[in-house]
């Protein structure tokens, strides 16, 4: 049987971003699957009773220290985005799309999505700002808005926030390999360890 790593994420989510850029080489390192699974963080902080941290100042403050530690030692980039937090309804709603009609271009919605988030960083609260980022990325906007309004792609995106939080997922990113629950882009040596047992 395949080894595989569910990844439930966000966009909006920085360590989510972060999460995104290590897993694929980690996942080909170990010959496990990466399974891709978007959800929307405000249902899952709406169910669980959980909120961001950017909510408590101190920790706020400590998380962006943090993230940036965790950037560098990746060797990736990272901004802060100055917009946060952003509604990611639509993003989200999209990314669902993208993965239910066109799944072999959900990573580079994802590439275009996080890139626009958190590295240049982009005011993805305005329409505008992102119909620009899908149509730099080869997104027709009018045609990836309305993807995001369909009723099967709402209902998918549901049900995966839906799956997510019945499998005790209170915040993003969350991977599981099988049964085994992994919170955080600084887990990711245990989610390699999972898949070598």
């Amino acid at each position: 049987m395949t080894r595989s790593v569910e990844f439930f994420f966000d966009v909006g989510s920085p360590t989510a971003y972060l999460a995104w850029t290590q897993l694929p080489t980690l996942c080909r390192q170990e010959g496990a699957d990466l399974v891709l699974r978007p959800m929307l963080l405000g249902g899952v902080f709406q169910a669980t009773g959980n909120v961001s941290p950017v909510t408590v100042p101190a920790k706020g403050r400590y998380m962006n220290v943090d993230i940036a530690r965790h950037a560098s030692r990746y060797g990736v980039p990272l901004a802060i985005n100055p917009h946060f937090p952003i509604n990611t309804l639509v993003l989200m709603r999209a990314a669902a799309g993208v993965q239910l009609r066109e799944p072999d271009r959900l990573d580079a919605y994802l590439r275009a999505v996080f890139h626009a988030m958190w590295i240049e960083p982009r005011n993805l609260n305005d329409p505008a700002e992102v119909a620009q980022t899908w149509q730099a990325a080869d997104f027709d906007p009018a045609a990836t808005l309305a993807l995001a309004s369909d009723a099967d792609v709402k209902g998918a995106l549901r049900a995966t926030t839906d799956e997510a939080v019945s499998r005790g997922v209170f915040g993003a990113p969350t991977m599981f390999v099988g049964d085994q629950m992994f919170f955080g882009q600084d887990r990711l040596d245990f989610v390699r360890e999972a898949l070598r047992r």
